[in-house]
């Protein structure tokens, strides 16, 4: 399970989620921190099988649901556009509803305030083009709909509540960038003072932290400035998910399965030990570990989670990313490109900060969500056509949805071409 190198920006967007096998940064997975009994252990974890901290060993699925029985929350860490860990938690949650239909599930993906939303999936009042134009899915998450789909078709079948955890980006980016005291007294309100001194917590986020690539521009002496910044955002994100989820838990009175990226999970450090430091409620955590191809296993420390699931590693997600964000301004009927992709099937395409979105295969829209719904139907080698105004110039930009190997195919290829061109010079 070692961490992805990704951007800054990515950082914050995903919350250390995203857990892989790659070989340079396994020291990650092998952390001495965590339960102290376990933390100076590991074990071997490969592809396809389920493993128990405690024991050391594999455990059997059904056990596993079965020494859960006790806890009143179970976590679930997910790398978000990975659909085989989606996969596996609905897998999970229908043995657990099986096993106590005293059962809800609590969800990262939302603030609070578009819980009206979950209980009318929950409820069976909306279909999924409702739910997902009044939770404001696009606006709110930066994933396909259909990672989660099996998920909430599971909730909605069962009529499983579902609980919104999380506050609205711009508090945290505001206790990011300021800290917790400059929060208005209604924003403190929403979001508890978040503890930071937790010496192993802020260890396991710095090691992430250095793995990861950064813009050269945040680099230098303003290092040690950025971390704390996003050492901050990331405690608050967790104190408050943690507040929420116990919250949720009390006014339903079930067993609440918690959905959230497994940088929130690690080491039992995050949402799990702040509610648990609160309540003092048992519960349990489940993490999946990428094992790369060609491997058979990986090496974990045991503190890890208290069940480590294996799964071998995916090319490429089954749903791609476009990368573009989007921004609206009061007066301007289109939307406007809000930054230049760093990320996704747009990366390397002629985008930029301030094009303003004249269509999208020709249709014009002044609204983020509904435009993210029409791009979230492009699977791979799909292509859609954007028309674009900038510099007082109209522009076509034919997007192609690459998967990465494409894309390193025709990098090589150009490469190629561009030598082979300047040796006949």
């Amino acid at each position: 399970m070692t961490i992805k190198k990704i951007t800054l920006i990515s950082i914050i967007l995903l919350t250390f989620s995203i857990l892989s096998g790659q070989e340079e940064e396994d020291k990650i997975l092998l952390l001495k921190i965590g339960d102290k009994k376990l933390k100076d252990k590991t074990m071997d974890v490969a592809a396809g099988k389920i493993y128990s901290a405690r024991a050391g060993s594999q455990i059997p699925f059904q056990k596993m649901i079965k020494e859960m029985k006790e806890s009143e929350f179970i976590y679930l860490g997910e790398t978000h556009n990975s659909l085989p860990m989606h996969e596996i938690q609905s897998k999970i949650i229908q043995a657990l509803y099986d096993q106590d239909r005293s059962l809800s599930i609590g969800l990262e993906m939302f603030p609070v305030s578009f819980q009206e939303a979950l209980n009318k999936w929950s409820m069976g009042i909306l279909s999924q083009d409702e739910f997902i134009r009044e939770s404001r899915w696009y606006m709110n998450w930066n994933f396909n709909f259909g990672f989660y789909e099996r998920i909430f078709e599971l909730a909605k079948n069962s009529q499983i509540p579902l609980y919104a955890l999380n506050a609205q980006r711009a508090i945290i980016r505001k206790i990011r960038m300021k800290g917790w005291d400059k929060l208005s007294d209604d924003e403190k309100k929403i979001v508890p003072n978040p503890d930071v001194s937790h010496e192993e917590h802020r260890k396991l986020i710095r090691t992430i932290f250095e793995a990861t690539e950064l813009p050269h521009q945040m680099k230098g002496a303003g290092l040690d400035m950025v971390f704390e910044g996003l050492y901050r955002a990331q405690s608050a994100w967790d104190e408050v998910m943690a507040f929420n989820a116990l919250q949720s838990r009390e006014r339903g009175g079930r067993k609440l399965v918690v959905l959230v990226g497994s940088g929130h999970l690690l080491y039992n450090l995050g949402i799990n030990r702040r509610a648990y430091e609160k309540s003092r409620l048992p519960f349990k955590t489940v993490l999946c570990v990428e094992i790369p191809e060609g491997k058979k296993s990986i090496k974990v420390a045991r503190s890890l989670a208290d069940y480590v699931w294996g799964i071998s590693e995916e090319k490429i997600p089954a749903f791609p990313s476009v990368g573009l964000r989007f921004k609206k301004f009061d007066g301007l009927d289109n939307l406007v490109i809000e930054s230049r992709p760093i990320d996704g099937v747009s990366k390397n395409a002629n985008f930029e900060k301030g094009d303003v979105v004249l269509s999208v295969d020709g249709k014009s829209y002044s609204d983020i969500n509904e435009l993210r719904i029409y791009l979230a139907r492009f699977k791979w080698d799909d292509e859609v056509k954007f028309s674009l105004l900038r510099d007082a110039q109209q522009i076509e930009i034919v997007l192609k949805f690459k998967t990465p190997e494409e894309e390193k195919e025709e990098k090589e290829e150009k490469e190629k071409k561009e030598k082979k061109a300047g040796q006949g010079r």
